[in-house]
């Protein structure tokens, strides 16, 4: 480890060695990474994980332009690496290929069009910076004019073979065949499903990572990085020389992310060894192959710099919008589960790490392998069903039990949840909170209309969902919301039969002489049955006595006069709470 000064935001290797920068040395994924031999490798990993800056270590350790350039590696474990002989093999590697590296982090685009803009953009600065090579006698008059015709804004078949055609030029000039390194491939990915052009993204990458690392006669090796596995179906059709590594993989398990050992040793650099355990409750908690107790890099760096001031500085950046979006327009299945998260609870499902981003609207467990990927949920464990084993799947199935990483992701989700009621009903949401523990039905009528107006198509995405299913999206919300707001001062408890017929919603007070305990009943109006929603709301209370929901808390000894009831009554996006 190096000692010197946390700096945040620098992914240059070479910048980090030569300010002197803090880092962890990982230098040992050259070595492991080059003996693996695969030819083109993927890395998967959370955001801010040390990706670039270990893409640009290699870079810097193989490429042509870092030749002699020992000072970068001098005393970090790949330069002291010895082959059983003696020798310092690694020694010899370095600065000895031509390496093509591009980025595609800031590929960020609302439309197909000004995707392909910015891919070209980023291909036409790898052209840019070897113009070199139209001074040399390398090229042929045509070949010049092609490399010339390598610009932003050029046509999606031109671009889809230009990094290919540079790595055929590099090869003629340095005679080495070409590392490529490419660094957050699925960040346009990730933008394409959001902003609805999937399928013409898709359609392009399938081309340009066919032609850059399957039929590429130049490549020596290719180093891919990125948070998702995306489906080899969608993009790498064909690509049986690509080897992934996802998070549940053990190769490279301690190259990316800080080990327990390397940040307990950083705090007592940095005079924090006495916050080693809430350091551990905040930030630890990520787990890659049967590598466990692996912590955020930001959140480390972050907290070192800002001299032991705990917040949530991973969550906190940029990257959070597809999950909130899936989370917020989930089923009500997916609600009741991170009900549970929320609670510090568990659950169990199956975990396909190949994304494939059309399935993510409908299925759950598509979406529990996003969280897993992206680094909010961590494995606690693992189990393979039996030959005999009854319940859901056959043997064989793998079931993963999932949990919240860490205290920065819960209050990630936390702020997450609060954000759904937000904008103009914020002071809304806030006042009917305060509206329910002082007792005010009129306030609480007010508010909680603005808020079903506002919420009830915030939480339904489903073209095909009725308007009469939007409660129960909408309520599952509004459970977490209850759970977010008031989850210091009340247990909160929701207890449902299947469909939406009834919904019980239990706050019991943790200070029993401040608070009163609350059940509330969810109930959508029956017009065939019910003249108004007033009617709705009386047959909510018949059904909360009839069936004695408050058994429970008088069994805990609350009397009646401590407890209030309340029917919540649904027709369309019209509430009534009496």
């Amino acid at each position: 480890m190096n000692e010197n000064r946390a700096g945040l935001g620098y992914q240059d290797f070479a910048v980090v060695r030569t300010k002197q920068i803090f880092y962890i040395d990982k230098t040992d994924f050259i070595r492991e990474w080059w003996e693996n031999a695969d030819q083109v490798t993927l890395i998967t990993r959370p955001r801010r994980f040390g990706k670039t800056l270990n893409m640009s270590m290699t870079a810097c350790f193989f490429s042509t332009k870092y030749a002699g350039r020992s000072d970068l590696f001098e005393g970090l474990s790949i330069w002291e690496e010895q082959s059983p002989d003696g020798e310092y093999a690694y020694r010899k590697l370095q600065g000895t290929f031509p390496v093509i590296f591009l980025s595609f982090a800031n590929v960020k685009a609302a439309t197909y069009k000004e995707m392909l803009f910015k891919i070209t953009k980023e291909i036409s600065d790898l052209y840019n910076e070897n113009d070199y090579m139209l001074s040399i006698s390398l090229l042929s008059d045509n070949e010049r004019n092609y490399f010339k015709s390598i610009q932003i804004g050029m046509n999606a078949e031109l671009a889809a073979g230009a990094i290919h055609s540079m790595a055929g030029f590099m090869q003629r000039c340095y005679g080495e065949k070409v590392i490529i390194l490419l660094d957050e491939y699925d960040t346009p990915m990730q933008e394409a499903w959001i902003s609805g052009y999937w399928e013409e993204a898709a359609s392009f990458f399938s081309g340009l990572f066919n032609a850059t690392f399957k039929t590429n006669e130049y490549l020596e090796r290719g180093l891919i990085t990125g948070v998702t596995r995306v489906a080899k179906e969608s993009i790498f059709t064909g690509m049986n020389n690509l080897d992934v590594i996802s998070t549940t993989s053990c190769e490279y398990a301690a190259s990316f992310g800080f080990t327990e050992k390397e940040v307990f040793a950083a705090l007592e650099a940095a005079g924090l060894g006495d916050q080693k355990e809430k350091v551990k409750r905040w930030y630890d908690g990520f787990t890659f192959g049967t590598c466990t107790d692996i912590y955020n890099p930001w959140s480390i760096a972050s907290f070192i710099k800002k001299q032991g001031r705990y917040d949530t500085y991973w969550s906190n950046t940029s990257g959070n919008g597809l999950v909130n979006q899936l989370i917020q327009k989930g089923t009500p299945e997916i609600k009741k589960t991170m009900e549970g998260l929320l609670q510090g609870k568990s659950f169990e499902a199956e975990i396909d790490e190949k994304i494939v981003f059309d399935q993510l609207n409908g299925s759950a467990d598509a979406l529990w392998s996003l969280l897993l990927a992206t680094g909010y949920l961590k494995v606690l464990n693992v189990r393979t069903l039996e030959e005999d084993e009854e319940g859901v799947g056959e043997e064989g199935d793998v079931w993963y039990t999932l949990a919240i990483t860490n205290f920065e992701v819960r209050r990630m989700f936390r702020k997450m949840v609060k954000g759904w009621f937000g904008g103009n009903t914020e002071m809304s949401y806030n006042n009917f909170i305060k509206a329910l523990l002082v007792n005010d039905i009129d306030e609480m009528n007010e508010f909680m209309n603005k808020i079903a107006l506002h919420s009830f198509s915030s939480f339904d995405i489903a073209k095909n969902v009725s308007q009469d299913d939007a409660p129960e999206r909408f309520y599952h919300g509004f459970v977490l919301g209850l759970m977010v707001e008031l989850a210091g001062r009340f247990e909160i408890t929701s207890n449902r039969e299947s469909g939406f017929g009834r919904y019980d919603i239990m706050l019991t007070p943790k200070n029993r002489e401040r608070d009163c305990a609350y059940i509330i009943e969810f109930k959508v109006h029956k017009p065939l049955k019910e003249k108004d929603l007033a009617q709705t709301v009386a047959n909510a209370h018949s059904q909360m006595d009839e069936k004695l929901y408050d058994a429970k808390l008088i069994a805990e000894g609350f009397v009646p006069e401590q407890i209030k009831k309340y029917g919540f009554a649904f027709k369309g996006k019209e509430c009534l709470i009496g």
